[in-house]
């Protein structure tokens, strides 16, 4: 039965000059923001430097944040809700990609909490309450400007874990495609394989009724698949950095999870290669997937791939099922090739030393997966396979 209850709380601001409306947005919900970024390509830019003349213009006083890692830290977190508390900051304005957006929301919930932080992402406690969040997206890939979802990595435990809360869903997010212009390519890449893995989590499932969801999934893998060359090698594109920007953010807002068993096993199993190696989560993603794909291959799933090669990669119908879902699998993997992204674990550095340990991390919580559950000596099996040359 196709059950849901749709919520997508985030009002966003789309396409170019839109930072326009920043500081009226602001005022809306804090008088005192903390500024959250990462390096510093926003002041390459000169992103911040708008970003702050706006903010002073509307007569906003403001902290700073900088620094947030690719893959944020818990450390990030913590100095965030520190600077938070001391300072009786009452709004968190997000600027950057997925890790930046990320960080914000764990601190924002931190600033409520009197106890460690990363107790939300070992669902030690509950977050209870968040402080109301912004975002400038400078990167297509996660989708965190438009979801009540974080990932925050802990170097001293080699974990990377997720928390989420609905509070936790930015206010406002202003996405203004020529801020991506500046993305190199191999983030580009990286990025649109992120986007399609998330599309993928949601679009592989055993719920059969929601075929609007699946066509939309589809849709979507299609503009990547269109468009992601094209930022690729064409990074001042409008039309293509604008596609993928809608794509990232559409893909896992619950537009196309609504009343659908989801997946969420790739995902598992990179957290694991990221929290060891501090890799970039979209392309362990890329490099992960296809293993998946061909691991999870059976009858009972063979059916579910036929039709992603029959409706995203244009495979001719007629032949043998097997051979139709094998073809979408290779076709799946060349593509990520096209966009240079790797193929093999040794590629990334990482060898055989932490496999098992890993693949019982990837599980902590139970089995993963819905299309075809999988336990640690399978997800073994997956990150064997990645590993071996043979394969």
């Amino acid at each position: 039965m196709l059950n849901f209850n749709y919520d997508i709380p985030t009002k966003v601001f789309f396409g170019k000059d839109q930072i326009s409306v920043l500081g009226e947005q602001v005022k809306k919900y804090g008088s005192k923001v903390l500024l959250v970024y990462g390096g510093g390509s926003i002041k390459k830019s000169g992103l911040y430097d708008r970003v702050v003349e706006i903010l002073n213009n509307a007569n906003i006083q403001f902290l700073e944040l900088s620094g947030v890692e690719p893959n944020p830290r818990i450390t990030s977190v913590r100095k965030g809700a520190e600077l938070c508390k001391e300072n009786n900051i009452d709004f968190i304005l997000a600027v950057g990609a997925g890790s930046v957006i990320d960080c914000a929301k764990v601190i924002a919930a931190a600033n409520y909490y009197d106890g460690d932080p990363w107790d939300f992402l070992t669902r030690k406690a509950p977050i209870q309450k968040v402080l109301p969040i912004g975002t400038i997206l400078t990167l297509a890939a996660t989708g965190s400007e438009m979801d009540p979802f974080a990932v925050i990595s802990n170097l001293d435990t080699n974990e990377k874990l997720a928390t989420a809360h609905p509070d936790m869903s930015p206010k406002f997010s202003i996405l203004d495609p020529t801020y991506t212009f500046t993305v190199p390519a191999s983030q580009t890449a990286a990025g649109t394989a992120d986007i399609m893995s998330h599309i993928y989590e949601n679009y592989f499932s055993n719920t059969k009724s929601a075929y609007l969801q699946s066509r939309m999934a589809e849709a979507m893998l299609k503009t990547c698949i269109k468009y992601g060359p094209i930022a690729y090698k064409e990074p001042e594109n409008y039309e293509a950095r604008a596609n993928l920007m809608w794509t990232s953010s559409l893909a896992i807002n619950g537009l196309i999870s609504y009343g659908k068993e989801t997946e969420w096993s790739v995902h598992a199993m990179e957290h694991e290669l990221s929290a060891f190696y501090d890799i970039t989560h979209g392309v362990g993603l890329a490099l992960l997937t296809p293993y998946w794909m061909k691991y999870i291959l059976n009858d009972d799933t063979v059916d579910g791939f036929v039709e992603y090669g029959v409706n995203v990669w244009g495979i001719d119908s007629e032949g043998d099922k097997f051979e139709i879902a094998n073809k979408a699998i290779d076709m799946t993997r060349e593509f990520f090739v096209s966009l240079g992204l790797p193929t093999k674990l040794q590629e990334i550095g990482i060898d055989r030393e932490n496999l098992e340990t890993m693949a019982k991390g990837a599980v902590r919580y139970g089995e993963i997966g819905n299309f075809r559950k999988l336990n640690a000596e399978d997800v073994l099996k997956i990150f064997e396979s990645a590993l071996s040359s043979d394969s």
